[in-house]
C-alpha cells in the first residue's frame, strides 16, 4: 500500500464510519435489462451485488447508485446485464452471510457472477479479523457450491484501527481470494474515498461521480468475467493482487 498523508487518513477515517451509516435498502434489480417478466428469466446475464451501503446506493437517486452506474457501464459495452442490488446500509458480513441463502433462492435464475463486497462495517466495530474472515470464507464458499464465480472486492482498514489490526484485516482480502480461486478487486473505493469531489455532502458517502469512479475501476473486471475471456477491459489495475 502506497504512503498516505495526514489528509487522506482524516478521510479514510470518515470512510469507515459511512459504511454504517443510512438506513436498510431492500434488495432489487437494477440496470438497462430490467427484471423480465414475471416467472421468466431476464435475457442476457445477471450479476449478483451482495454488500452494505455502497452497493444499497445510501444518498442517492434509483438510477446514480453503484447497481444501476454498473449495468449501465456494461451496456455500454455491449454486455446485456441487470445488476441486482442485494446491498442493506450497515450490514456486516455476519448479516450478509446469513441472509445470503435467502437472496439467492429469491431470484428467478442463480446470478452469472456475485460481487461480495462486505466488511467495512466489521471494521468500523472492530469486529475481530478472524470472524470477518470466517464469514467472507462461508460465503465465498456457499456461491461456489452454487457455481456462481465470485468477484471479492476488498475494504481496507483506515490507520486509527492500529497497525496491529489493519495488517490483520487488510489480508483478509488477498488471502481468500488466494486460497478460494475467486478473483479480487483490491479495494472497492479505490481513487473515491480520499477525494471530497467525489463524496456526497456529508463528507461520506460516495456521489453520482464517485459511484462512476467505482464502476470505472471495478467495472473492466465485471465484464471480462462475464465474457469468460480473462481478458480487462480499458487501462485499468483492476483485479492485481
Amino acid at each position: 500500500m502506497p504512503m498516505i498523508g495526514m489528509k487522506p487518513l482524516g478521510l479514510l477515517a470518515l470512510f469507515a464510519i459511512a459504511l454504517a451509516v443510512g438506513f436498510a435498502a431492500p434488495a432489487r434489480a437494477a440496470g438497462p435489462a430490467g427484471d423480465g417478466a414475471a416467472g421468466t428469466p431476464p435475457p442476457g446475464h445477471t450479476v449478483l451485488a451482495l454488500g452494505d451501503s455502497l452497493t444499497a446506493g445510501y444518498g442517492l437517486g434509483p438510477d446514480a447508485g453503484f447497481t444501476h452506474q454498473l449495468a449501465a457501464w456494461l451496456d455500454a459495452r455491449g454486455l446485456d446485464a441487470r445488476v441486482v442490488n442485494a446491498g442493506v446500509s450497515g450490514d456486516t458480513t455476519s448479516g450478509g452471510r446469513s441472509r445470503l441463502a435467502w437472496v439467492l433462492d429469491g431470484l428467478d435464475r442463480a446470478p452469472d457472477l456475485a460481487i461480495v463486497a462486505l466488511g467495512g462495517n466489521d471494521m468500523l466495530r472492530a469486529i475481530e479479523p478472524k470472524l470477518t474472515r470466517a464469514n467472507l470464507a462461508a460465503i465465498i464458499a456457499t456461491l461456489k457450491e452454487r457455481d456462481i464465480p465470485v468477484l471479492l472486492a476488498g475494504m481496507r482498514a483506515p490507520p486509527n484501527r492500529g497497525p496491529d489490526y489493519a495488517q490483520a484485516f487488510d489480508a483478509i482480502y488477498p488471502d481468500l481470494a488466494e486460497q478460494h480461486g475467486v478473483r479480487l478487486y483490491p479495494f472497492f473505493m479505490d481513487g473515491v474515498a480520499t477525494d471530497t469531489d467525489l463524496l456526497q455532502p456529508d463528507g461520506l458517502h460516495p456521489n453520482a461521480k464517485g459511484v462512476a469512479r467505482m464502476v470505472d475501476g471495478i467495472g473492466p473486471l465485471v465484464a471480462a468475467m462475464l465474457r469468460g475471456d480473462g481478458a480487462v477491459d480499458d487501462d485499468t489495475t483492476a483485479g492485481r493482487h
